[in-house]
């Protein structure tokens, strides 16, 4: 109960569909339960051969309570009769039953309109809330996880919470008040009867509890299975030519299809309880319902019942009628089940912490005027440590290079500028103002990020480079395409800036990939620039370009930048030298072969290749 109202919470301001639910829903059962009532009267005006008889009754004294809706019916209908005659009283009760079957519909629909819009509420906050905190989460959070079971969460868990949700609310509310109505009126025409009715009532719940008994279980194993299988498919999409290159066609079928078949082991296994707890139930409703005839029948032929013969067809209509919501709210618990267990899952997403968040009154930071400075900055992801007391200054407007050998800590350093991960030990200052008393908004609005994958999305050229920068005009981004070397090439492309660059930018090359990235960057104006093996994954030719452009998108601005190939970082006002997570060297490039460390090693390696 308690997921499932942790799961109710995201259905606020509730009152606002609880409240019209509630009055459409009572109005739909009492109209509902009238028409079964109008039965017995209608069948006894039928079978009755004299005026002033109503079924097996006397002559009806007029009610004293407002309550006794039956006899104040019955009172005005034979009052119809003596009136009016059977054939009179025939069309008054008919026009009543039509009258209430209408009235009872509409609020049916009312209710069910109602309760729609409380689930496609439900489902908005709820997938809302979902990706708003996947979207905060660490970048540590991404690499222990699948992307696939992430989507899996968003996109199918969500969708089945909020039926399972909203359905629950209209089991709880409208089948019980509509089998406490079915009920009552059940006990006014024949209590006997009824008490007889209802001893079979719990052997038919306590086989249906059986049938669904292990469907929660089945139904993490089938929302985990269904995660498995968009994982490999994001897999297999985005590393298709590496997939095709090493001839892996056949594994990642095999692969794929063995998840399928057991996501449809485990559906199929679902399907079947959830199926037979229908078929189950309408026969033994079927078979009560047989047992009551037998049962009324035998009472009436032996004189020792005080319904007649209109009444016990009523009476026999309204226990079908009541098995319908008994029937509603046994086969609710697979769907329960099935909520509950995709509740779980998606409020595992909700409930992981950010992990990096704004400190209680941090403030903006608005512009960079003196230095970015590390003061004793260590990391360490589990037991190994990546970074040990890093102490380095980088002056407003210097370009400051880092390089190293592989897994010496450079990515961990540069990720902790814009705030991705957060040193464990020490500080970084902007201005003098550590980086974790700033807002992570203003801090980033400071910086430029270019790495060695091109981000890109399935967009036109145009919103790719004004990502993020809604008011950019068209002068704006071809000025940035200019200065990133893009221009060209874009405007011998189809349909020019408003060219669709595909998934990820699969129609364009690697260099005008980096050279959209580099306009995104231009375009931002930001006055620090963090550039991530920028240029490692060209051609030369495409190389030359974009560090053409990366030397006038450095230009006036202060710079960190990684790269492998030292020869583009040769120029750098200063070049910082980590090895197994230490500042071992920094100086200028001419400095450090004076040195003869670990940078000119690095150079000769480079030389000698």
């Amino acid at each position: 109960m308690k997921t499932y109202f942790r799961l109710l919470s995201f259905a606020k301001p509730i009152e606002k569909f609880a409240i019209p639910y509630i009055l459409f829903t009572l109005l739909y059962v009492l109209f509902s339960t009238l028409v079964f009532a109008l039965l017995g009267p209608l069948l006894n005006t039928l079978f009755s051969a004299d005026a002033n008889i109503v079924g097996h009754t006397a002559e009806i004294v007029k009610p004293t309570s407002v309550f006794s809706l039956e006899k104040w019916f019955k009172y005005y209908l034979q009052e119809i009769i003596k009136t009016h005659g059977s054939w009179g009283a025939l069309q008054f009760v008919v026009a009543t039953v039509i009258v209430a079957v209408v009235l009872g519909n509409l609020f049916r629909y009312l209710s069910a309109r109602t309760m729609e819009n409380l689930r496609l509420h439900t489902l908005l906050n709820l997938r809302r809330s979902v990706f708003n905190n996947v979207m905060d989460l660490h970048l540590g959070y991404f690499n222990n996880e699948r992307k696939g079971d992430i989507i899996s969460k968003i996109a199918s868990d969500v969708q089945v919470v909020q039926f399972s949700v909203t359905s629950t609310l209209q089991v709880i509310f409208k089948e019980p008040v509509t089998l406490i109505a079915f009920l009552g009126m059940l006990f006014i025409i024949s209590a006997k009867l009824t008490l007889y009715s209802l001893l079979v009532i719990p052997v038919s719940g306590f086989i249906i509890s059986r049938i669904v008994k292990r469907l929660k279980a089945q139904a993490v194993a089938a929302q985990q299975s269904y995660g498995n299988m968009i994982s490999y498919l994001d897999e297999a999409l985005s590393g298709i030519k590496i997939v095709k290159a090493f001839n892996a066609v056949g594994f990642i079928k095999n692969r794929f299809d063995t998840e399928n078949m057991r996501y449809s082991r485990i559906s199929r296994s679902m399907a079947r309880r959830q199926q037979l707890a229908s078929p189950a139930s309408e026969a033994m409703s079927v078979t009560m319902i047989a047992f009551i005839v037998l049962y009324g029948g035998y009472l009436i032929l032996n004189k020792r019942s005080e319904l007649g013969p209109g009444q016990f067809i009523a009476y026999i209509a309204l226990f079908s009628q009541l098995m319908r919501p008994a029937k509603n709210i046994s086969d609710s618990f697979s769907n329960i089940h099935s909520g509950i267990a995709a509740g779980e899952r998606v409020l595992e997403l909700i409930d992981t912490k950010p992990g990096i968040n704004d400190a209680p009154g941090a403030k903006a930071i608005t512009g960079f005027e003196h230095d970015l400075t590390f003061r004793g900055v260590s990391f360490a992801y589990d037991e190994k440590q990546v970074l040990s007391d890093i102490n380095l200054v980088i002056p407003k407007g210097q370009t400051i290079a880092l390089v190293g050998p592989s897994g010496g800590g450079k990515s961990t350093l540069m990720d902790m500028i814009p705030r991705f991960i957060d040193p464990q030990q020490g500080a970084i200052m902007i201005d003098g103002q550590d980086i974790r008393q700033l807002t992570m908004e203003s801090v980033r609005s400071l910086m430029g990020v270019v790495n060695q994958e091109s981000i890109l999305f399935n967009d036109s050229i145009f919103n790719n480079i004004a990502f993020g920068k809604t008011d950019a005009t068209m002068e704006d981004v071809i000025a940035a395409a200019k200065i990133a070397n893009a221009h060209s090439f874009i405007e011998h492309t189809e349909n020019g800036y408003q060219t669709n660059i595909g998934d990820r930018g699969t129609k364009l090359s690697g260099g005008q990939r980096q050279r959209i990235c580099i306009a995104r960057a231009v375009l931002a104006n930001p006055p620090i620039m963090l550039l991530d093996e920028a240029t490692s994954a060209l051609d030369t030719e495409s190389e030359k370009l974009v560090q053409e452009a990366l030397n006038k998108l450095m230009k006036n601005r202060t710079s960190l930048i990684i790269a492998h190939r030292l020869s583009t970082i040769q120029n750098a006002d200063k070049i910082v030298v980590l090895d197994q997570g230490k500042v071992v060297e920094q100086g200028t490039h001419q400095q450090l072969i004076e040195n003869n460390g670990v940078y000119r090693r690095l150079i000769e390696m480079q030389t000698f290749a």
